[in-house]
């Protein structure tokens, strides 16, 4: 396993509670739309088992044309450990990134793409947004449908509707306008859904999707294939 040291090279505050961490590009370090590392502190590997509060599965909210990987993360008063120290760092300080790996990258056959998530969730789905904004092949359209109590959305900059590169973006700030929202969408039964959040949250989504018709290989996670299918197959027991 290859692990990349690199430096923060800006830290953005997005919301009150959200901040965008910039990292410098490390030789030979690739990455496509939709995808996630691991991130880790100093000493995560000292012992003789990596210390896993030290270590955590990100998204990575950038795309390689901007030359940063972008770390995008909510960090509340009262926060983990690993959360703790990322708040208290600067730029120059460096972090380690390793497994990296898309599980949802935009797919690119001839579909209405629906992106469904919850607060900075959001942050996975910026770049496929850009990629279709780069190049909008084999994609009919994309809505994304974001829910955040807080009311403080993030990306607005990207998440701005724009009807020629047939774009639309919805936000909430409440479960029942969502959930009405995403039956809705789901009247769409030949197209392709993407969903993030917790995983009560995929949970939710996945049955009211699956309840209104959409197959479960229609539905795209940010899992492992094996955990996708788990997921799937659990809501429909339920």
């Amino acid at each position: 396993m290859q692990i990349y040291w690199t430096k923060i090279t800006k830290i953005i505050e997005e919301t009150t509670e959200v901040r965008t961490y910039l990292l410098a590009c490390p030789q030979d370090f690739t990455w496509e739309e939709g995808s996630h590392t691991h991130m880790a502190f100093e000493g995560f590997n000292a012992g003789d088992k990596p210390n896993r509060s030290l270590i955590r599965h990100m998204s990575i909210s950038t795309l390689p044309h901007e030359n940063a990987i972008g770390i995008t993360t909510r960090i509340r008063e009262q926060c983990s450990e690993f959360k703790t120290i990322l708040k208290n760092l600067k730029v120059g300080d460096e972090v380690a990134l390793f497994k990296t790996h898309s599980n949802v990258p935009l797919k690119r056959e001839g579909k209405n793409v629906y992106l469904l998530s919850a607060g900075v969730g959001l942050a996975t789905f910026r770049p496929l947004v850009l990629d279709y904004f780069k190049q909008a092949d084999n994609v009919n359209k994309i809505h994304s449908l974001n829910i955040d109590s807080s009311k403080e959305f993030l990306f607005n900059d990207v998440f701005e509707p724009i009807p020629d590169k047939k774009f639309t973006s919805q936000f909430v700030d409440n479960r029942t306008d969502y959930y009405e929202e995403v039956k809705n969408l789901a009247s769409d039964r030949d197209s392709i859904y993407y969903v993030v959040g917790s995983d009560e949250f995929l949970m939710e989504n996945i049955k009211v999707l699956q309840e209104q018709g959409i197959k479960p290989e229609q539905i795209m996670l940010d899992k492992h294939e094996r955990q996708r299918t788990e997921f799937l197959s659990l809501v429909k027991k339920v």
